[in-house]
């Protein structure tokens, strides 16, 4: 019995994994995908703007949004029946994508793939780790000098995104076009340095790249475990106690660029890791996007708001644990 091939999509909060997936998607060349996706928060944003996004050939039960939660740590109560659900219809997949959530480890989602439930029917075609080349080259994921002035420091981030590497068989240097030529190649080669023997970095941006490339790796990631080493490998379980998602809702926004500006103010000061959602605005038809990187912020039109549906201004924040959730609350409430 043929496996069908399913590539695990990885990266920290922000790197472009959503892009990533509505390419392939959109360029799917005849194949039949299905698109688990997976959010940290409890609202879905990512899968929201996949299911608005209008892409030939993919029909809603094609995507699958499994919120409030890191699949790493799910995976016996949502990611096998989900799994089983698909490799059960009348017409299967040719290709199933995992969208994880950006502070998922992606080892133990490759695990999963052992469950005798699955195994013989699925395999790990690849694991696709997407980077933000402008996060890296500003030290995002480095530790700081106040970190490494105490003993025993940890630095969350930095184990999260490390995992992340270490479990890929591709890596997307993604939004390249941020860096100067100089920056590009040194994050690139600061990022081979870390990487498994053999694994390839392509450079994009806006998470573009050949899907031939990126697709039918026939890798069996989930036979290769041990050459993934992750910084949990000792544990019998691991938490994502290091961050906190929280979701705002406002009301409808008269301005979004004055709502920008007030924005950048506010992750600034909090050191917000990640903000996405969704607004409405005072006499347009459609739902406004805004997706914030740090500081970095973009925003557009994506749909008409459809019938019935509540107009109703969302924001979720993303961050290390202890947010001031009040103090974010109010700035943007006033």
């Amino acid at each position: 019995m043929r496996k069908v091939p399913t590539t695990v999509i990885t990266g920290f909060l922000g790197a472009g994994k959503t892009t990533l997936v509505r390419h392939l998607m959109e360029n799917n060349q005849g194949r039949r995908i299905a698109l688990i996706v997976n959010e940290f928060g409890d609202v879905g944003v990512d899968g929201d703007l996949l299911a608005s996004c209008g892409i030939e050939g993919c029909a809603d039960d094609d995507i699958i949004e499994l919120a409030n939660g890191c699949l790493c740590c799910t995976v016996a109560d949502e990611f096998l029946p989900t799994m089983q659900a698909l490799l059960d219809r009348p017409n299967p997949p040719d290709h199933i994508l995992i969208e994880t959530s950006g502070l998922a480890l992606p080892k133990p989602l490759v695990k999963a793939f052992h469950w005798p439930e699955i195994r013989s029917r699925v395999t790990v075609d690849g694991v696709l780790a997407v980077v933000d080349a402008a996060a890296v080259a500003a030290g995002r994921f480095a530790d700081t000098p106040e970190q490494m002035a105490q003993p025993d420091h940890d630095n969350p981030l930095e184990e999260v995104f490390e995992d992340q590497l270490a479990c890929a068989d591709m890596v997307l240097l993604n939004k390249s076009d941020l860096l100067d030529a100089a920056q590009l190649d040194t994050t690139h080669g600061e990022l081979t340095a870390k990487l498994r023997p053999g694994v390839r970095v392509i450079r994009t941006s806006r998470s573009a790249i050949d899907p031939l490339i990126a697709l039918g790796l026939s890798a069996a990631a989930e036979d290769d475990l041990a050459a993934r080493p992750s910084h949990h490998d000792t544990e019998d379980g691991h938490d994502h106690d290091d961050f906190e998602s929280f979701a705002i809702t406002l009301a409808e926004v008269a301005d979004p660029a004055a709502l920008e500006a007030r924005l950048s103010q506010v992750i600034a000061l909090h050191d917000i890791l990640r903000l996405k959602g969704f607004l409405a605005v005072s006499g347009k038809p459609a739902r406004h996007v805004v997706q914030a990187v740090g500081t970095r912020i973009e925003r557009w039109f994506d749909r008409p708001w459809q019938a019935g549906e509540d107009r109703l201004s969302r924001l979720v924040v993303i961050g290390e644990k202890g947010l001031d959730r009040a103090a974010i609350e109010a700035a943007l409430l006033a």
